[in-house]
């Protein structure tokens, strides 16, 4: 089963939380991945607040704590500002450091893991070409 919670009412429907309780993946890295998608690819603006964990988890049907693990996690890497009673809020990132190789090497590691990934479950090499094309395009025009 999946559920879904919108991020913001306002937001487009883009900005949606979708959690996969039969997936492998826990649920606060489910939440983590998607809300950096969404801030890395600018539905998420910065100085946007996020619900507060609570609601999030009762929407989500999972316990609040994996909320506020996920929310944790992404103030970690500089995605979120949290102050206490006044919730969270996306992060202007522009300001972060340039990245060093290690980061760069990460990266080809795991873009190589999901194209091999894509094509051993059947996606076409044009396909993949084509979805890396469109993503490369969104990302430069962020």
């Amino acid at each position: 089963m999946v559920y879904s919670h919108g991020i913001h009412s306002s937001m487009p429907a883009q900005a949606q939380i979708r959690l996969d309780i039969a997936s492998s993946v826990p649920a606060w890295r489910q939440i983590v991945s998607q809300l950096r998608t969404l801030a890395v690819e600018g539905v998420l603006k910065p100085g946007d607040a996020l619900p507060p964990v609570r609601r999030l988890a009762l929407d989500l049907g999972i316990h609040f704590n994996t909320v506020a693990e996920a929310y944790r996690a992404l103030a970690q890497e500089g995605f979120l500002e949290i102050v206490h009673g006044h919730g969270a809020r996306v992060v202007n990132r522009r300001a972060i450091a340039r990245a060093g190789p290690d980061v760069a090497d990460d990266f080809l590691i795991k873009v190589r893991e999901l194209v091999a990934g894509a094509r051993a479950r059947g996606l076409s090499v044009r396909k993949v070409v084509a979805q890396l094309r469109d993503l490369a395009d969104a990302v430069e025009n962020l």
